[in-house]
């Protein structure tokens, strides 16, 4: 069992940035694939950003490539979400996950925090 516990969300002006981030607890951290997804209001939770086990590769959705950045520090059991130059399409709530499986889908992911909420203001 992995238990999540996002935190880092808030409200921010468009061109702003925050970082989010997830608290793990429970075993092997360090063996799973972790991965952030969002769900806005009225849409499908989609995928966001992932990062391998081993920190080597990271992936993410075009929406975002080159403004959010994804990392993980395993002895912290944490995984991080850095969010730059946001836009109000952004605005959602932001889940992390734990899985071993396929990367941008949810159903590659075994564990998922409660969500945190991003507002972007513009």
């Amino acid at each position: 069992q992995v238990q999540l516990v996002e935190s880092g969300g808030g409200l921010v002006q468009a061109g702003g940035s925050l970082r989010l981030s997830c608290a793990a607890s429970g075993r092997s951290f360090s063996s799973y694939r972790m991965g952030w997804f969002r769900q806005a209001p009225g849409k499908e939770r989609e995928f966001v950003a992932a990062i391998s086990w081993n920190l080597k590769t990271t992936y993410y959705a075009d929406s975002v490539k080159g403004r959010f950045t994804i990392s993980r520090d395993n002895a912290k059991n944490t995984v991080y979400l850095r969010l730059n130059s946001l836009k109000p399409e952004d605005t959602a709530v932001y889940y992390c996950a734990a899985g071993r499986a396929v990367i941008t889908a949810e159903y590659g992911y075994d564990y998922w925090g409660q969500g945190t909420q991003v507002t972007v203001s513009s």
